[in-house]
């Protein structure tokens, strides 16, 4: 189904099993008004507190390792300690999106790249945002669909109203959102120039659509899907990652140059170009990044798990 507008309140919703998630978003709503020093002295301690989880230290840990070998342990430990540090901040930033004026966060918000999106326009092009999982995703779309009409796709959740509030809150910056579920052809049909669609690439869902190729120094189960969307709407991809910036005190949207000879004939060659592109992008923010999610999940035949 698709969701003009996001999903339709109903009295469902206020059910006594989904009290103690309006209790959070009330907190939430009190927390998107204190100022950032504020919001990331909280989420910093958060995400030590996460840290300590043995199965998530563990992960973050492992894809560190994976992604940047020539650092020592003391290294990957203090990178790993930052990036959890920063998970926290970007889900107490979460607040921003849902509760926020767009008024106010166009104050706090900033595309780095725009000139790549614009020479697209100008060339009547589609637009992919092949848009990386960092800790601050969700302030792309915001600070794209600020300026430009953008649409994406959406999984839900097991909460209800979770799954309300996320869809209201995105529906405030995008005019569509597509479930997963509808498959290629409704985004492909969604497209148009000057209507970017925006695309999370790097995620491990399993061994369907995917084919093994680097991603650091490590073969990963990478998506086919987005190549496929680019041939199909015969779209330019351009990589995005979103951070926050210290000493700007912005969410910064940065937008790479498109990919070249993407996609071609070989659905390898494009998720190794994918990838590169990728992490081209991650290093420059890599506390950032979230190393928390098993990028390497899945593993070819006969090797062993990485987690």
């Amino acid at each position: 189904m698709s969701q003009q507008c996001g999903i339709k309140f109903t009295a469902s919703l206020m059910h006594p099993k989904y009290w103690l998630t309006w209790v959070g978003l009330g907190i939430f709503y009190l927390i998107s008004y204190m100022p950032a020093s504020v919001r990331h002295m909280v989420g910093r301690r958060i995400g030590s507190f996460m840290y300590r989880s043995p199965r998530r230290r563990n992960t973050v840990i492992s894809n560190l390792e994976i992604a940047f070998p020539e650092l020592s342990s003391e290294a990957l430990e203090d990178l790993a300690q930052k990036n959890m540090e920063w998970y926290g901040c970007g889900l107490i930033d979460y607040s921003l999106i849902i509760f926020t004026s767009r008024k106010r966060l166009s104050k706090f918000i900033e595309i780095e790249g725009k000139e790549h999106i614009e020479q697209a326009v100008q060339n009547q092009q589609n637009v992919i945002i092949l848009l990386a999982h960092s800790v601050m995703l969700e302030f792309a779309p915001t600070a794209i669909g600020a300026e430009y009409d953008i649409f994406g796709s959406y999984k839900t959740s097991k909460n209800p109203v979770m799954d309300w509030i996320i869809a209201k809150s995105r529906c405030r910056h995008a005019s569509l959102v597509v479930s997963r579920d509808e498959g290629l052809r409704k985004l492909v049909k969604s497209m148009s120039p000057g209507r970017l669609m925006v695309f999370l690439p790097d995620e491990d869902l399993g061994l369907d659509n995917s084919v093994f190729v680097p991603f650091f120094s490590r073969q990963k189960s990478t998506l086919t899907t987005t190549a496929r969307l680019a041939k199909m709407g015969k779209a330019v991809a351009l990589t995005t990652f979103a951070y926050y910036d210290k000493d700007k005190r912005k969410y910064i949207a940065k937008i790479s140059k498109p990919l070249e000879n993407y996609p071609s004939k070989d659905a390898a060659a494009d998720a190794q170009n994918m990838n590169q592109a990728l992490e081209a992008i991650i290093r420059q923010h890599p506390e950032q990044y979230m190393w928390s999610m098993k990028w390497y999940k899945t593993r070819p035949e006969g090797e062993a798990k990485v987690y």
